[in-house]
C-alpha cells in the first residue's frame, strides 16, 4: 500500500533534476564545449557529464562552484526552462568581456593538438645560471595534458651555498604549444609573481626521446634584473619518475665540480656564433 503523500514528493525531485541538468546543458551553450566549461571549472569531464546526464547530483559545495561560474544562485539553476533561460540570457548578455584573446589561446591549443603526445612526461632542464657567472642550473619540467591544452610546470632551487644568501625555490607554470615544426613554451613564476619566460625548443625526431635544445629569453634575479637569453637543454626523463628523487637534484652546478655530461654543456654554451648576427641556436 503506497502511502499518501510520497509519490508526489518523489515525482516533484526527479523533475527538478530534470530541470537541473537541462538548464545546466543550456548554460553550458555559451561556451565552445563542454571540455571548455570542465577545464575553467577545473572538474573532472566524465564526473561533469554525470551532472549532465542527472545520474549524479553535485554537493553543495560544487554547485555553488558551478553556478557562481555561470553567474546563478543554486535555487535558480532549478528553475522551470523558460525561466531560467530568458534569467541566464539576461546576464549571459550583460556579462563583461574578459580575456579577449582567449579564442586565440585556444586556437594555438587546437593546432597543437595530438603533437606532444610523445613529449609528455619529465625533463631535466640545464642552462647556464642568469644570476651566477659560471654555474649551471638543473631544474624539474613537466609537461602534461589537460582537457584541450597542454601545460607545464618548472622547478629550480638555489640552495643557500649558491651564495645567494638564502635557499630560493621557484616554480614556474605555463602553456606549451607546438606550432609549424618548434614548441613553444610561455610561463610565469607563480611564488614571487615577478617574472614572464619564453622557450623556444626544436622537437627531437629520434626514435626514443632524449633530448630538446633551444633559447630561453627572462630575466635575471640580481637586483638589476637584467633581461638575458641563454641556450637551454631539456633531458628527458620519462612519464613516471621518482618526483621527489630527481627534485633533490635540483640545483645551481659548478660544472668544474659536478660531473655534467658534456656534450650538455656543450650545447648550453652561449658563446656567440660566427657569422650570425643574432644569438641563436641551432637543432642539435
Amino acid at each position: 500500500m503506497a502511502i499518501r503523500g510520497v509519490k508526489p514528493v518523489v515525482q516533484s525531485v526527479h523533475a527538478s533534476q530534470v530541470e537541473f541538468c537541462e538548464n545546466l546543458r543550456f548554460a553550458c551553450g555559451y561556451y565552445r564545449s563542454v571540455a571548455e566549461v570542465c577545464r575553467k571549472l577545473e572538474i573532472n569531464r566524465a564526473q561533469f557529464n554525470r551532472y549532465l546526464n542527472g545520474s549524479t547530483t553535485p554537493s553543495s559545495f560544487i554547485l555553488q562552484k558551478i553556478c557562481d561560474f555561470f553567474g546563478v544562485e543554486p535555487t535558480e539553476i532549478y528553475l522551470q526552462r523558460d525561466q531560467f533561460r530568458k534569467l541566464i540570457e539576461v546576464r549571459q548578455n550583460h556579462r563583461p568581456s574578459y580575456a579577449p584573446y582567449v579564442e586565440h589561446i585556444e586556437r594555438l591549443q587546437t593546432l597543437s593538438q595530438g603533437k606532444f603526445d610523445r613529449y609528455l612526461g619529465y625533463y631535466f632542464e640545464y642552462y647556464n645560471s642568469m644570476t651566477v657567472y659560471g654555474r649551471v642550473i638543473r631544474g624539474l619540467v613537466k609537461i602534461f595534458k589537460e582537457g584541450d591544452g597542454v601545460y607545464y610546470a618548472r622547478y629550480e632551487r638555489f640552495p643557500q651555498d649558491a651564495n645567494l644568501g638564502e635557499d630560493y625555490r621557484m616554480k614556474y607554470l605555463g602553456c606549451a604549444f607546438y606550432l609549424n615544426d618548434r614548441i613553444f613554451l610561455v610561463d610565469y613564476e607563480s611564488l614571487s609573481e615577478g617574472e614572464i619566460t619564453q622557450t623556444v625548443l626544436f622537437p627531437d625526431y629520434k626514435k626514443k626521446l632524449q633530448r630538446l635544445s633551444g633559447l630561453m629569453l627572462g630575466v635575471s634575479s640580481g637586483n638589476q634584473r637584467p633581461i638575458a637569453c641563454a641556450r637551454i637543454v631539456f633531458e628527458y626523463l620519462g612519464a613516471n619518475i621518482d618526483v621527489r628523487k630527481a627534485a633533490r637534484k635540483c640545483d645551481i652546478l659548478d660544472p668544474k665540480v659536478t660531473e655534467i655530461d658534456p656534450t650538455i654543456l656543450r650545447v648550453i654554451d652561449n658563446s656567440v656564433h660566427t657569422n650570425t648576427h643574432h644569438f641563436c641556436t641551432v637543432a642539435d
